[in-house]
């Protein structure tokens, strides 16, 4: 296995074929249920779809990566089972879980195929990263993004299994896999239906002023001018008000986005095996621009070349981008 294998997002067929075309290494992608974290209308995959998207990526030397990242209801384990069952059937390279009874299902009906834990799993020290590994056969471990580079490295010292980081795209910090805002406001979950801030709740409100208020289950997120672009609304990246901040405030995160490429040196020398770019809500443009710009990047450090980071530096998605955690020389 060598290092900084580029796994690109593949939210449709088409974005599939592109993230292919641009050189991904790797795609991951879900079916059109609850199974996985991006449960929204017009994304993922048919049964049929993955079929056809899996021969077209093994005919180009791009693996097919399924998500089963979400967490089942009591009595409803049947619908992952089934999931996985489909997914085997059909050739996928590797299943992306984060629940322990899906693990143990996977590992004990398909012993064969390739179990990547999640970072829905929100696994980031090395006694729990071994216990998926001891326990289900875990063979790579997508890390939280909270860790430092210089904990990465010492991480991977002390696990049996591969390196996975995020390295483009939302910078979502709240506890993986143990949200339960969206679930407050519209009653469906983000661990198991797979969806946070449903459309179906998003409404978005023009003001007697020209201002835009983006509004969830009828509850106020955020309000932007009228030369403000509007943000989609997520709690976790609302802005609010307060008595001690009448003008608003970001209560939880500011809606910031994150860009590693200048860190990419220094995470294959910790020995990252894995670089995530996530964006399956993403456009065709926007996967084929961030997937040949990281891949130019990525080609040019393996070869001893210094890379051009100045195209990744633009394609990153909102007005502020970060390193995040990842920087930073001491966490805590």
């Amino acid at each position: 296995m060598s290092l900084a294998e580029l796994i690109c997002p593949a939210g449709t067929p088409a974005a599939l074929r592109t993230a292919v075309d641009a050189g991904a290494d790797a795609v991951y992608c879900g079916f059109q249920d609850a199974t996985n974290a991006r449960n929204f209308p017009g994304l993922n995959f048919t049964p049929d779809e993955l079929a056809e998207a899996v021969t077209y990526a093994h005919a180009r030397g791009t693996k097919v990566l399924l998500a089963l990242n979400t967490y089942p209801p009591a009595g409803k384990v049947d619908l992952w089972r089934h999931a996985a069952d489909t997914g085997a059937r059909l050739g996928i390279d590797a299943f992306i879980v984060a629940d322990m009874g899906v693990a143990d299902y996977i590992a004990r009906t398909y012993p064969g195929i390739r179990l990547h834990l999640s970072v829905q799993a929100a696994a980031s020290s090395p006694e729990a990263i071994r216990y998926y590994c001891e326990n289900f056969g875990v063979k790579r471990v997508v890390l939280p993004r909270i860790l430092t580079i210089p904990e990465i490295r010492q991480i991977r010292r002390e696990i049996p299994c591969e390196i996975e980081t995020f390295i483009f795209g939302n910078h979502g910090l709240m506890v993986e896999g143990r949200c339960s805002l969206t679930n407050y406001l519209t009653g469906q979950s983000t661990n198991m239906d797979g969806v946070c801030s449903p459309a179906s709740h998003v409404e978005y409100v023009r003001d007697a002023d020209g201002s835009m208020s983006s509004q969830l289950a009828g509850f106020t997120i955020d309000r932007f001018g009228p030369q403000e672009m509007a943000g989609y609304p997520t709690i976790c990246k609302g802005r609010y008000r307060a008595p001690h901040r009448p003008e608003g405030y970001y209560a939880f995160e500011e809606p910031v986005s994150l860009n590693l490429s200048r860190l990419l040196p220094e995470l294959i020398e910790a020995g990252v095996h894995a670089f995530k770019i996530e964006g399956r809500q993403r456009s065709k443009s926007y996967v084929r621009g961030v997937v040949r710009a990281f891949r130019a990047a990525v080609d040019d450090i393996k070869a001893g070349r210094e890379a051009n980071i100045a195209d990744l530096i633009a394609l990153t998605e909102g007005q502020k981008q970060t390193q995040g955690a990842f920087e930073t020389k001491k966490w805590r």
